[in-house]
């Protein structure tokens, strides 16, 4: 039998089979794949076989086989330094949830999340919630950071998980997708999950001590929605970040900036010291954005295996 891996607990699967029936499924043996140090070699949004076991309880069963991924997010194990911690695997989108504050969503954190979606060809979309909270001045702040980034290409929403301010839109883009949400803790992941399909998530309000959220999803675990799709609930992150990427790459997942790399006078560079850069010309005629270049820079220039391998997409 063939089968979507719905939630992980650690040892026992819940698939979900073709014909919508529910099995709680256990592995037998080791899986390697692709050489992945994993500290959980199953993910939420696998697509496995499996058997049913003969003289077991009604309903179990052992998975066999992992069908290859499309793609794969991974977690760096706490503990386990060499090893990582598959979040969720064959994600269609992957949205980001952006606050101004409470907690603040740093531009570094977001353009981080993006250049990784854009190296593995995932769409990227940008939901800045709690719109309904905001003063007169952190609403300009805010449509200044939607622009900047509806220009470059990338797909962006105003919204109130709360009150439900543009939730239909939401919906509209995730029909017959499997979605993925992240974001710090505390931006309101499970509340807009909750608003989306009256699922019923547990949420928690945010630390005034810290002013960070608490985390309350301690497993990835996946939902099918009513209006048509999935979506793929996973723990708070506090970071994002890029692996197996070479610095020469880095700006070919910056959009607006590959757009303007065969203007440049050497084909490799970086966008830094180089003369003739076409990127550097435009950002001294603020066709560009400096704080998205200023990222870039710092994204070059730190040690992104050791700093940043938080979490990241992975084909």
């Amino acid at each position: 039998m063939q089968g979507t891996v719905y939630k992980s607990t650690g040892s026992w699967y819940t698939v979900k089979a073709e014909n919508g029936e529910f099995f709680e499924c256990r592995i037998k043996g080791k899986f390697r794949i692709k050489g992945i140090k994993s500290t959980n070699p199953i993910a939420v949004g696998d697509i496995v076989e499996f058997e049913l076991e003969a003289d077991g309880e009604e309903g179990n069963g052992v998975i066999t086989k992992i069908v290859e991924r499309k793609n794969y997010i991974v977690r760096k194990s706490v503990n386990l330094s060499k090893q990582v911690h598959i979040i969720a695997a064959n994600v269609d989108q992957a949205f980001l949830l952006v606050t101004l504050n409470n907690p603040i969503t740093y531009t570094a954190f977001i353009d981080r999340f993006l250049v990784t979606a854009e190296a593995y060809d995932i769409t990227a979309i940008l939901l800045f919630n709690k719109i309904d909270s905001y003063n007169g001045e952190e609403l300009e702040e805010v449509n200044y950071l939607m622009k900047m980034y509806e220009d470059i290409g990338y797909e962006v929403l105003a919204i109130s998980a709360k009150n439900g301010e543009n939730i239909e839109a939401v919906k509209d883009l995730m029909k017959d997708k499997t979605s993925m949400f992240s974001g710090n803790s505390g931006v309101g992941k499970s509340t807009l999950v909750n608003a989306l399909d009256g699922l019923e998530i547990k949420t928690a309000e945010i630390s005034e001590q810290h002013m960070q959220g608490q985390h309350t999803t301690t497993f990835a675990e996946m939902y099918d929605l009513s209006f048509g799709g999935k979506i793929i609930d996973t723990p708070g992150i506090r970071g994002f970040g890029v692996v197996d990427m070479e610095k020469e790459e880095l700006g070919d997942y910056f959009p607006e900036f590959f757009k303007l790399k065969s203007a440049c006078k050497f084909n490799n560079c970086l966008h830094l010291d180089e003369p003739k850069c076409a990127v550097k010309e435009a950002l001294e005629e603020g066709k560009l954005s400096w704080s998205r270049y200023k990222n870039y820079v710092q994204m070059l220039e730190e040690d992104v295996d050791e700093n940043y391998r938080t979490d990241i997409y992975k084909n």
